[in-house]
């Protein structure tokens, strides 16, 4: 008997040691990667907010009843409609759901407030988001 629990703690140490993906430490990452974003955001740094998302010509940005297809696209999107401050406003993200889809993607869904001289803006978003090469990517997002 004694053999057999020295087995079984010698098995648990090693299971310990092999880095399994967390749903809470991928929910962790994910929020801090939002909370950069707005951030990013708040500092009229449009291409910093990008650097959440994918950057590859599958990544989907559907908003104002259009797909867009591209990183670049989607960057080119965003300068068109927020050209200044005073458009990008101050960003706030409100995080209503982040769900697993399987080990390697998240699903959140939330809303957003756009505080701005132009005139205030609000929505909902939903994004997906991809383990690609360890690190946490947008591949696909939409917003209204």
């Amino acid at each position: 008997m004694r053999i057999v629990h020295i087995l079984y703690i010698s098995l648990l140490m090693l299971c310990s040691c092999h880095k399994e993906p967390n749903a809470q430490n991928d929910i962790k990452e994910i929020t801090h990667i939002i909370a950069q974003q707005q951030k990013d955001w708040n500092n009229n740094d449009l291409k910093g907010f990008m650097e959440a998302y994918h950057q590859t010509d599958s990544l989907f940005f559907y908003s104002g009843a259009q797909l867009k297809t591209g990183w670049t696209t989607t960057l080119d999107s965003y300068k068109k409609n927020y050209p200044d401050a005073s458009h990008t406003g101050e960003l706030t993200f409100t995080i209503a759901k982040i769900h697993p889809i399987n080990q390697d993607s998240y699903f959140v869904m939330g809303e957003y407030m756009l505080k701005r001289t132009v005139g205030d803006a609000k929505g909902t978003f939903m994004i997906i988001f991809k383990r690609i090469d360890g690190k946490w990517k947008i591949i696909a997002d939409s917003s209204c």
